[in-house]
């Protein structure tokens, strides 16, 4: 349903502990762990929506239309000391096509911090266990095409692996 897939690579915030309204000084204490991901665009329908003023449901909302690697827990092999603040610059998040690297930046580039990211959302919603939060993308984003061959990483994550299949016929 798309002439024009961008891809968008991403760290993702796995969440452990509800909260409502967390300070940014606990926000840490609500995360179970970390993985990388990929948040994935139906860029023409996005910007026939914003021409027309109309919701981005269908562009960003759609089958297979986040893969995420999987989830490492911050408590394992050092995982709670990393990505703590925008400041920790030890960990690089790239993403290749192709094995050719489209996106490739280093995490102090995030506008906002992991605790300032959830003690934002949990003000206007209340997070729970299993809620995943993708935390924005480095420069870079770019077309897909089917066939393509995608490899997030970021630092100790595994990976996230995916290819762009043929869309299923009805």
């Amino acid at each position: 349903m798309t002439s024009s897939l961008h891809y968008e690579g991403e760290l993702v915030v796995a969440i452990g502990k509800q909260g409502l309204r967390i300070k940014e000084e606990d926000a840490l204490d609500h995360v179970f762990g970390y993985a990388v991901g990929c948040d994935l665009t139906r860029r023409d329908l996005q910007s026939e929506a914003k021409k027309k003023g109309k919701p981005w449901a269908t562009a960003k909302g759609f089958d297979f239309s986040a893969p995420i690697g999987a989830i490492m827990p911050k408590d394992d092999d050092g995982l709670e000391h990393l990505f703590l603040s925008s400041n920790d610059t030890s960990q690089n998040i790239s993403l290749r096509v192709n094995d050719t690297v489209r996106q490739d930046s280093s995490l102090d580039k995030m506008i906002w911090n992991l605790p300032e990211i959830i003690a934002h959302l949990s003000t206007y919603f209340r997070l729970q266990p299993g809620d995943l939060l993708m935390t924005g993308t480095p420069s870079g984003v770019g077309a897909l095409n089917v066939g393509d061959s995608v490899v997030i990483s970021c630092g100790k994550l595994p990976p996230c692996e995916f290819i762009i299949g043929e869309a299923e016929k009805s």
